[in-house]
């Protein structure tokens, strides 16, 4: 079994070294064949402009989908976002690939002013980015694809832990947060019977 996982930073594994990615957390620990073609910075549109090269020509049984952060980032239009992402999914259900849509963290504004940009306004991306997880998630029981819920796991788990835990700069993952995305990813996984 093969699966490619395309995305962006959070795919990639910024700001950790390669083990530590939930990318290689699922390769060691399930043995499966996974391709991490994770870009950082990427958007949607980077997404599906590579994702025949990326993805259909590595012929993966399935492929994880998770973007959609930097296009609000950068004040893209959540209908261009859908859009994108719709095509994304038609294109490997056309070549018999099983999509399994990644559903990103919100951020975390205090955390992301200090350490990324204090330009941005995190609010209205995380509102976005709401509105945004709504769709993935009606969208897929309407097409009956699976989805990997990574703003239910974070909330869930940042109720026990300090946000600086899971967080590098409030965008990105620690060691710990990528642990835990990996654990999501195996929950749905067992369910798939992956």
């Amino acid at each position: 079994m093969k699966i490619v996982c395309i995305g962006d930073s959070l795919t990639f594994g910024y700001g950790v070294s390669k083990k530590d990615s939930w990318v290689e957390i699922l390769k060691s620990e399930l043995n499966l064949d996974i391709i991490n073609k994770g870009v950082n910075g990427d958007t949607t549109a980077g997404m599906l402009a590579r994702s025949y090269n990326d993805v259909i020509e590595n012929t993966p049984d399935y492929v994880i989908i998770m973007g959609g952060l930097n296009d609000f980032m950068s004040n893209r239009n959540l209908n261009l976002v859908t859009s994108n992402l719709d095509e994304l999914i038609s294109e490997s259900l056309k070549y018999n690939i099983t999509p399994i849509i990644g559903i990103e963290p919100l951020l975390l504004p205090p955390i992301a002013k200090e350490k990324w940009s204090e330009d941005l306004d995190y609010k209205a991306i995380n509102s976005t980015q709401l509105s945004y997880r709504n769709w993935i998630m009606i969208f897929c029981a309407l097409k009956n694809i699976n989805y990997i819920d990574f703003q239910k796991c974070f909330e869930k788990n940042l109720k026990n832990k300090l946000p600086s835990e899971l967080y590098i700069d409030g965008l990105h993952p620690t060691p710990l947060g990528h642990k835990l995305m990996a654990g999501c990813i195996k929950e749905v996984f067992k369910v798939m019977n992956i």
